[in-house]
């Protein structure tokens, strides 16, 4: 599918999606996906790498898919409005989309305040990962940049985890 903004992308083997997550997510500190890291191809960031725009949308909605549905995490989408799903979607693309280098905003708040009170667990932090190891075993991510991407998110882990 092309990313709409520059008409390029790729999704599937040839084009990496990246993972996201509800800012939620993520940690190779689980040891989730880590691996020997490579070096980049030069002067490609890790959005142009991953496909695009296009590419970290549809690897955002399979992701955010999976957590509204897992029995352990669906708690946390229980009571928002349409409207509301829709932002968080969108802040997510776009937290994604800047933090991997492409060329978007994100206008919303930092993690902590975000996750404040929510009383996301250590337990509730690995099933996380496990839904965005599959979402990004599905769109066949490369684990050059599944790693480089899980190094960026580890670090809000401290952030949104509040119990051990």
């Amino acid at each position: 599918m092309p990313d709409t903004r520059t008409g390029r992308g790729r999704i599937g083997t040839a084009a990496v999606g990246a993972g996201v997550i509800a800012s939620v997510v993520f940690a190779l500190v689980t040891g989730f996906g880590f691996g020997q890291a490579q070096t980049p191809p030069a002067g490609k960031s890790l959005y142009t790498r991953l496909g695009g725009y296009d590419a970290l949308a549809a690897v955002t909605d399979d992701f955010i898919g999976r957590l509204a549905t897992d029995p352990q995490l669906s708690k946390f989408f229980v009571g928002h409005s349409e409207d509301s799903l829709h932002r968080i979607r969108q802040l997510l693309v776009d937290q994604l989309c800047a933090a991997t280098g492409g060329p978007c905003y994100y206008i919303g708040r930092d993690m902590k305040t975000v996750h404040k009170g929510l009383g996301i667990t250590e337990a509730d932090w690995t099933e996380t990962v496990k839904d965005l190891t599959a979402t990004l075993d599905k769109f066949k991510v490369p684990t050059q940049e599944r790693n480089e991407l899980f190094a960026l998110l580890t670090k809000i882990k401290p952030d949104i985890v509040e119990k051990p």
